[in-house]
């Protein structure tokens, strides 16, 4: 059986792209985006819908992803919403306390 890995990672080399991680015929890539993507599908999509249109899911998905990195309760980070977890991490890094401002970040 030729499995669908390997299928996507020749797609990848015959299109010049580069893989983020893993190695050729492996699914660690997958297997993280997939969870994400069954995360989002359980919590957003399937609790909320039936939908209209395009453009609601799109904006729920907004919504979702603001609600996701600034106010979920994230146990990996200790128990904090990942904005805060990466706030504290740059300002651990740069010397600062909380009364200093960190650099802004992308979020």
């Amino acid at each position: 059986m030729y499995s669908l890995a390997i299928r996507y990672t020749e797609r990848l080399d015959a299109a010049g792209a580069v893989r983020s991680v893993g190695s050729k015929g492996d699914s660690y890539d997958n297997a993280a985006a997939e969870s994400l993507i069954g995360l989002y599908k359980t919590e957003l999509i399937r609790r909320r819908g039936p939908w209209k249109g395009l453009d609601d899911v799109e904006l729920a998905t907004l919504e979702y992803v603001d609600w996701s990195n600034h106010r979920r309760i994230h146990g990996a980070c200790g128990d904090i919403p990942p904005v805060e977890f990466e706030d504290n991490h740059y300002r651990s890094i740069a010397g600062l306390t909380e009364d200093q401002p960190a650099e802004p970040s992308l979020h």
